[in-house]
């Protein structure tokens, strides 16, 4: 004879997975919300494909393995999440961060690499910007363009890790990004699987925010 279940209290069990999904749940405010402006155009590395390889050889040769780390930002437009991307030359998309200094902190780097992307100033935080939880890893294995989203195992001394973390905005946040720069918000249906416009990295991120819900705040 099998054993009789047990009957599930229901009303427990929802309240359960509402705390348990509680940090899933992201606050998305509308696109009009946010002021964005302009500052003076900044240098750009890399502009070809072998000065980077060389910057990251000079790199790896003085402090080993780089890091960077880069923000997922979400807005609402349209009823939709919308990802904050920076254009250069109108066909290079990026997601705002960049490399963390020697002994600094995830956070810490981020924080100030945004200060650099979207303030006036490095000095200048970006106000009621909270930085979340790490929602994808990526390393590049040799000095190559190509990055995976796994170590391969014959790998043991690899040449760049990138973080991607999801950064939560506050309410009426104001952007200033260099002038050769445009920040756009560019909705989730475009970016999934589009590699050929924005990239291995950015086409994947629908993928990673699938764990996530959004409210979409009106204001």
């Amino acid at each position: 004879m099998g054993e009789e279940a047990p009957v599930l209290d229901i009303e427990s069990s929802e309240e359960n997975a509402t705390i348990r999904n509680h940090g899933s749940v992201v606050d998305l405010y509308p696109l009009s919300s946010y002021y964005f402006g302009s500052r003076d155009a900044v240098r750009v590395k890399d502009e070809m494909i072998s000065d980077r390889v060389v910057r990251l050889k000079s790199n790896y040769a003085a402090h080993g393995l780089r890091t960077c780390v880069e923000a997922v930002l979400l807005v609402e437009l349209f009823k939709h999440p919308h990802v904050l991307v920076l254009q250069y030359r109108n066909s290079i998309f990026k997601l705002p961060g960049g490399r963390l200094r020697p002994g600094e902190s995830d956070v810490d780097g981020l924080k100030r690499k945004l200060a650099s992307k979207l303030s006036i100033n490095e000095s200048v935080l970006v106000p009621g910007l909270e930085v979340g939880e790490c929602i994808g890893m990526w390393w590049r294995p040799n000095f190559e363009t190509s990055m995976y989203p796994f170590l391969p195992p014959n790998v043991k001394h690899p040449k760049e890790c990138l973080k991607l973390f999801l950064g939560r905005l506050a309410l009426h946040q104001q952007f200033v990004v260099p002038k050769n720069f445009k920040l756009l918000a560019v909705p989730l249906c475009q970016i999934h699987e589009n590699e050929k416009t924005y990239g291995p990295i950015i086409s994947q991120i629908p993928k990673l925010l699938s764990k996530f819900s959004f409210n979409m705040m009106e204001i």
